[in-house]
């Protein structure tokens, strides 16, 4: 492949049919880019490194073959150009023919493919950039009758660069038109436009080989499973999350607004509060790591995905494109620069509070404990301190306080739950069952590890318990939620949880590159990599899959809930099984556990007849269930209108309540004020509270 270019430049016009390439352009392609953009010495071994690792230690045990490399081929193209925007389809159909040979170049170390497509790919997006620039003069006709494809699937690549022309001129058109909708004029406009894609043209030429090089090992990782990545040196990311909620960020917290990062709140004294650009309510949909990086499109990601592309270590930078919390969604984001420091989330911890429901003559005095992760100080613990944070000893604390208080019933509120610490849930889990097992595991060698519960019988609490989850509950959410379901210990209330059934470790590739170049008679260069003079990657490797103690994965389907609640999500548009090539469910032997049988299967009935009751009845939970509705069918609409009046009618129809992003603030057992207004805010907690209080009076069993 090494003649690629030039064969191209030689044999196909690459789409453009128009004879719109001049001869000069075409020797800036073959002379500049290939100059430019080179694989590193080290890029072979390293390479060569990783499908070792793939093959051997990955979950999957999948061989690198033909029908992996059409999966590479399709990630690649599809990584540089999601929205099939740039490349032609005459270039496609040009490198079809590598289609089912990248398999045997990877595995020599071969990635010159990776840089040649990228070499067209970068004059792709400077030629169209150069035509963006010569149709901002002139402002687009907002009456016509005109609509914008957004969903990938029922795009089609360009023939001509004419079509692809027309279609960026739509593109324009919307990206016009937010501004337009906020009340800005068309000079100010195009003056906004042009100076975005004056960002997006600095970092095309910014773009370096390990660029390349990390985009096109992430499109062989992820054709093994959706969290196995490659991290280059210069974005090796904090995968070990520091669970001690002491962490280096941008001190922000962060909530879920549908398919969307929303800043929950800012907090005082760090890099975000003093910077004094980011918001409360301000939505993230990008983040770049460092003043080069290209950004990441995070919009439909999981929190705790997003959570971990802002982290990082004290002193670097991160960028995010912000979408202000008073502007439209279809608004151009702003970009924000902020330089990670020391932030102490104390907030982040567990939280309790009492909240008093009145159903009928009674008055509910029902507890809730918020759990946004599954934490643990490591470190402090491995010192000895005393007060070292834990989900389990907090949650231990808080449930003993709330019953010296007196409740009738226990809420944990596992929504935006990404998981965390295996050992807290397996420990947390022992405070409401006498003894057994919690989880399976099960790694690439079939090995089986069954953790249990080890405190010897003790119960810290055995009333009636209910977990509250949502799409976004994962990982050990979903350990913990799937136990007490399985054990009948209470009953989970809510959405069906996101699916993430898998368990991934990070490595540290220079161990492995240094012995491969020895072997192949490059000691200078191992040298330097071994004293660590030169950098290389990281690979973070799915290894093992997690099991219910019934034996049944939670991967893919998640844990559903006994009695579910309107969703705006299904699996298919969000969650573990809407993800390519994500590992499939299956079963194991079950484990020897006792359930407690407190749920029965008639008293699961009950409640789901109650709730369907309250569907019908209850004029919050019905307005609830509409907004729900509504953001379903907006979701199947991916055609945007670009007439202004028509768009202008769209929005005000389809705004969307907030409730559906609320989330529980609590302080520590604070007395709750303004509980109706509160529960009003919350449809999600208002219900499961309404159950809890039936199931802690319930004699139905």
């Amino acid at each position: 492949m090494n003649n690629l270019i030039l064969s191209i430049l030689l044999t196909l016009s690459l789409g453009f049919s128009q004879g719109s390439l001049a001869s000069g352009y075409e020797q800036s392609l073959a002379s500049d880019s290939l100059t430019l953009l080179r694989p590193k010495p080290e890029y072979p071994a390293e390479t060569r490194t990783i499908v070792d690792l793939l093959e051997v230690y990955h979950y999957s045990k999948l061989k690198l073959t033909d029908s992996l490399s059409s999966v590479i081929f399709d990630n690649y193209f599809e990584s540089l150009d999601p929205n099939k925007s740039y490349f032609l389809k005459g270039d496609i159909e040009y490198f079809e023919k590598y289609r089912f040979d990248l398999d045997n170049a990877i595995r020599i170390g071969d990635v010159d493919f990776a840089y040649q497509v990228f070499s067209i790919y970068r004059e792709r997006v400077l030629s169209r950039i150069d035509q963006i620039y010569g149709v901002l003069p002139v402002e687009p006709d907002f009456t016509q009758e005109e609509y914008l494809e957004t969903d990938r699937d029922k795009m089609e690549w360009s023939t001509t660069y004419v079509d692809q022309a027309n279609n960026w001129k739509k593109i324009i058109k919307n990206q016009a038109m937010s501004y337009k909708l906020n009340g800005k004029e068309w000079n100010e406009i195009a003056d906004l436009l042009k100076k975005r894609y004056e960002r997006l043209e600095k970092a095309i030429y910014q773009y370096n080989s390990e660029d390349v090089y990390q985009a096109y090992m992430n499109a062989l990782t992820s054709a093994y499973d959706p969290h196995t990545d490659y991290f280059s040196p210069i974005s090796k990311e904090n995968f070990q999350i520091d669970m001690s909620l002491s962490l280096e960020g941008i001190g922000a917290q962060l909530t879920q607004q549908l398919d969307y990062t929303k800043v929950a709140d800012i907090i005082a004294g760090g890099p975000a509060y003093k910077s004094n650009k980011l918001q409360k309510d301000d939505l993230i949909i990008g983040v770049a790591q460092g003043d080069k990086e290209e950004f990441v499109d995070v919009i439909g990601w999981r929190l705790d995905e997003v959570v971990q592309k802002i982290r990082g270590p004290k002193g670097t930078v991160v960028r995010l494109q912000v979408i202000k919390g008073n502007q439209d969604i279809n608004s151009l984001p702003d970009t924000i620069r902020l330089v990670r420091d020391k932030i102490k989330l104390e907030r982040a911890a567990a939280k309790a509070e009492v909240i008093p429901l009145k159903e009928g003559n009674r008055t509910y005095n029902l507890g809730v404990v918020n759990i946004p992760s599954f934490y643990s100080d490591f470190e402090g613990r491995s010192k000895g301190l005393k007060d070292y944070k834990s989900t389990t000893r907090d949650v231990t604390r808080l449930v003993d306080s709330l019953k010296q208080i007196g409740i009738d019933g226990l809420m944990v509120d596992l929504r935006y739950n990404g998981g965390g610490s295996l050992e807290e849930v397996v420990n947390l889990m022992g405070l409401f069952i006498p003894k057994g097992p919690v989880v399976i595991q099960k790694g690439s060698n079939n090995s089986i590890d069954v953790l249990r519960d080890m405190d010897q019988g003790e119960v810290l609490y055995d009333g009636p318990l209910a977990v509250l989850t949502n799409r976004y509950s994962a990982s050990a959410s979903e350990i913990f939620s799937a136990a007490v379901q399985d054990y009948r210990r209470g009953v989970i209330l809510g959405e069906n949880t996101f699916g993430k059934g898998t368990v991934q470790s990070l490595v540290d590739l220079r161990r492995y590159v240094v012995p491969v170049l020895m072997k192949s008679g490059q000691s200078e260069l191992a040298a330097s990599i071994g004293s660590e003079e030169k950098q290389v990657g990281q690979l973070k490797l799915t290894l093992a899959k997690f099991y219910r103690v019934t034996g049944k994965s939670t991967q893919r389907l998640g844990v559903a809930p006994d009695v579910a609640f309107p969703s705006p999500y299904d699996g298919e548009v969000f969650g573990e099984s809407s993800r390519p090539n994500a590992l499939p469910w299956d079963e194991i032997a079950s484990s020897n556990f006792q359930p407690s049988n407190q749920i029965s299967d008639r008293l699961i009935a009950h409640l789901k007849q109650l709730y369907d009751q309250h569907l019908q009845s209850d004029e919050e939970l019905k307005d609830f269930n509409q907004e729900v509705e509504k953001v379903k069918s907006l979701r199947d609409e991916t055609k945007v209108s670009l007439n202004l009046n028509e768009r202008k009618a769209e929005l005000k129809d389809d705004e969307v309540d907030d409730d559906l992003s609320t989330t529980l603030d609590t302080s520590e057992l604070k007395e709750a004020e303004d509980v109706n207004k509160k529960l009003s805010e919350d449809p999600y907690l208002k219900e499961g509270l309404r159950l809890l209080a039936e199931l802690s009076k319930s004699k139905v069993g």
